[in-house]
């Protein structure tokens, strides 16, 4: 049994975690016991935070302290913003930028070297990354666009302060909540790719950042953080087409194209986080008065359900949502770090609070007993 190859740790228990839990048949999701629908819709990304780096959700004492000191982590300083503007003005690939100044944050950080196994002071470091980070991909954004970058406001969610910084006006409140809901929901799913690879690079005792830009590394793969830019560039594709939405898939499929947005390795159902986004892509398509990106994901949604028994996943309504909201197709991908960086930090302070280095195995299937021979008579 110990000799049994498990191709992409398919099935592999390396660890338990109370964080988040994946009930893959039934379709559900829960972060520290709590219902992903609940926390989405009841719950702000700051309570959230709150509950997978402490263990419960905060009363409103706690939690004002909390976003409180979120707030005033947001600002980067010189160094940091000359290396974002230097890469925005290179038109680096976002992820790419994104990777290397997270790196860079860890020069800057004000506590210098701390001992990985200090649980507060992995949280600390935790809750700048977080603050920040947002700060850096739209900074990033708006010198590759020719502006300048916008200040972080204290008084404004982390939702509604990253939609600030990106676009110089204060978002309304439909936006703010649909963005903030999309933080939640992508804030953390169990050992996923990104995960996993912070994960092992904590296992060794390296810092924080170093482990969180592992994870960058990781969600920059299109298999697992570019699913979403996939799925919008396929709606744009179909609406160029002139087709009607169910042929393009149609002709697509007849040549063995992948249609994105669609398949889990975990669930077998429709994604839970799939209905609440493709609740938040109606609404603001219905704001906007322009229901055709939304459409074309239900035609398609309907089509690959009764034709292939195939439900989506939840990067095939983050799409539309983003979009619509007047992202940048490219910035999908770092708003998906962006979220997810509270669950790579929390999984990384559990991973330390009973650490074991990571190290699988490999089935040799080379050569042996092979003769050397001097390099003067190969």
């Amino acid at each position: 049994m110990a000799d049994d190859l498990k191709k992409g740790l398919e099935g592999v228990l390396v660890a338990e975690s109370s964080l988040s839990h994946i009930d893959g048949d039934e379709g559900k999701l829960i972060y520290r016991g709590y219902a992903i629908e609940d926390l989405a819709r009841e719950a702000s990304y700051e309570e959230v935070l709150y509950l997978l780096w402490y263990g419960e959700l905060p009363s409103r004492s706690e939690l004002d302290s909390f976003t409180d000191e979120m707030a005033a982590e947001r600002a980067i300083d010189d160094a940091v913003l000359d290396t974002v503007e230097a890469l925005a003005v290179a038109d680096a690939e976002p992820m790419a930028a994104l990777r290397t100044i997270v790196s860079q944050l860890s020069v800057t950080d004000p506590a210098g070297e701390t001992d990985p196994e200090d649980r507060e002071a992995t949280l600390t470091k935790s809750r700048r990354l977080t603050a920040k980070i947002p700060t850096i991909i739209a900074a990033f954004a708006r010198f590759r666009d020719g502006n300048e970058p916008v200040s972080p406001r204290k008084e404004l969610s982390h939702a509604a302060n990253f939609l600030y910084m990106l676009n110089d006006e204060e978002p309304d409140d439909i936006a703010t909540e649909t963005f903030d809901a999309a933080l939640v929901l992508h804030a953390d799913h169990g050992l996923n790719a990104s995960t996993f690879s912070g994960m092992v690079t904590a296992s060794t005792l390296s810092d924080v950042h170093s482990a969180v830009t592992s994870a960058i590394g990781t969600l920059k793969g299109p298999l697992h953080g570019g699913a979403n830019q996939n799925v919008m560039k396929m709606l744009k594709e179909v609406d160029e087409s002139d087709k009607d939405p169910v042929k393009w898939v149609k002709d697509a499929l007849d040549s063995d194209r992948r249609v994105a947005g669609f398949g889990h390795r975990v669930y077998d159902v429709k994604d839970p986080r799939a209905y609440i986004l493709g609740e938040f892509s109606e609404s603001l398509a219905e704001e906007a008065g322009d229901m055709k990106w939304y459409d074309y994901s239900v035609a398609i949604e309907e089509f690959m359900e009764e034709e292939k028994g195939i439900a989506p996943n939840v990067d095939f309504y983050s799409a539309t949502t983003y979009y619509q909201m007047g992202i940048p197709i490219d910035l999908f991908t770092p708003i998906f770090a962006l979220s997810r960086v509270g669950g790579w930090t929390a999984h990384i302070a559990e991973q330390l609070d009973d650490n074991r280095i990571m190290r699988p195995r490999a089935r040799y299937v080379g050569d042996e007993d092979q003769t050397f021979v001097p390099v003067d008579e190969r």
